[in-house]
This record gives structure tokens, C-alpha cells and sequence, in this order.
């Protein structure tokens, strides 16, 4: 299992499982201004991740999917940018957006020495782990965590979005081999 599929599911489960001691209280202590950075930060990275695609994917299909990635996610992305501007919120940095951070940078770095067809199956089978991460966490987690309506409805349109994402992920990767 690659670091970022760890990182991805030791997130789930700090902040989606019922049965860890702390998870309860991960999820209780999260405030807006933490969900919407650990949101924004999870839609830039999988922007990088895509752009990361764009330069050195030749297969066409995952082209398509990677222009979609970076396409939707920074329109969320500024939808959430408006949103905390309207609110008058700052982002709060915290350890789950830090982590996601730090993991992130690593897999780029082993994407980076991929190539071909190697580097579109390892890219795609991340984006599934992570948009089913992500997608869970929005779902169990910062959306039901979070106080201030619009930034709910933020997240339930982007959870939306997200889960097209890991449906199409999910049947472009039996294409790669």
C-alpha cells in the first residue's frame, strides 16, 4: 500500500470510525473554519495531482479525466474562496489538512518517476482511494460537522462533484494496465 493510500486511510478512519476512541472527538472538535481548509486543501491537491497527469500522461483517456479533476476542483475551490470572503472566515490550518499536505507531496515525488502506462494506472488508482476518502469524510464527517449552512451546502454540491469523480476513476481504471 503506497503512503498516500495510508495517509488516505488512516484519515477515514481518525475521522469516519466509530470505533476508534478518538474519532468521536476528532469529528466534535473540527470547527468551520478547519473543515473548509481541510476541504480546500484536499481540492488543490488533487489539482497538483492532475496537473501532475497532464505533463506526463499520453493516454488520452486520462487526459480527459485529469482536465475534469482540475476543471471542477478549482471551481469549488472558488466557490469556497467566495464563500469564506463573504463570511468573513479564515481558513484554519490544522494537522488532518497538514498531513493530506505532506503525503501528497511524497506520492507526486513517486508519480514523478513513472512513466507511460505505469504512472496512469498508479495515478488513477490513487484518485480512486482518494475521491472514496474524500467523498466518505465529506459525507460522515465534515459535512455533518460543520455549523454554518452555506458551507454545508458548499460541501454537499461538492461532494456531488466527487462522487462523479470516483465513478469515473473507478471505470477508467480496469482500462490501465
Amino acid at each position: 500500500m503506497s503512503n498516500y493510500k495510508q495517509l488516505i486511510t488512516i484519515i477515514a478512519l481518525t475521522l469516519t470510525s466509530g470505533t476508534l476512541a478518538n474519532a468521536a472527538n476528532a469529528a466534535d472538535k473540527l470547527t468551520d473554519p478547519q473543515i473548509a481548509h481541510i476541504a480546500y486543501t484536499a481540492g488543490e491537491l488533487d489539482i497538483k495531482a492532475a496537473e501532475q497527469a497532464l505533463k506526463k500522461t499520453h493516454n488520452a483517456n486520462v487526459k480527459a479525466f485529469a482536465e475534469d479533476m482540475v476543471r471542477d476542483h478549482k471551481s469549488v475551490n472558488d466557490q469556497a474562496l467566495a464563500l469564506v470572503k463573504k463570511l468573513n472566515v479564515t481558513p484554519e490550518d490544522n494537522d488532518t489538512s497538514k498531513s493530506l499536505v505532506k503525503q501528497q507531496d511524497e506520492e507526486r515525488a513517486k508519480l514523478a518517476k513513472l512513466d507511460g502506462a505505469a504512472f496512469d494506472k498508479a495515478y488513477v488508482d490513487n484518485e480512486v482511494a482518494y475521491h472514496h476518502t474524500v467523498n466518505t469524510t465529506l459525507e460522515n464527517t465534515l459535512i455533518p460537522s460543520s455549523s454554518n449552512q452555506e458551507l454545508k451546502d458548499l460541501l454537499k454540491t461538492g461532494l456531488k462533484i466527487f462522487q462523479g469523480h470516483e465513478e469515473h476513476a473507478r471505470q477508467l481504471a480496469p482500462e490501465l494496465k
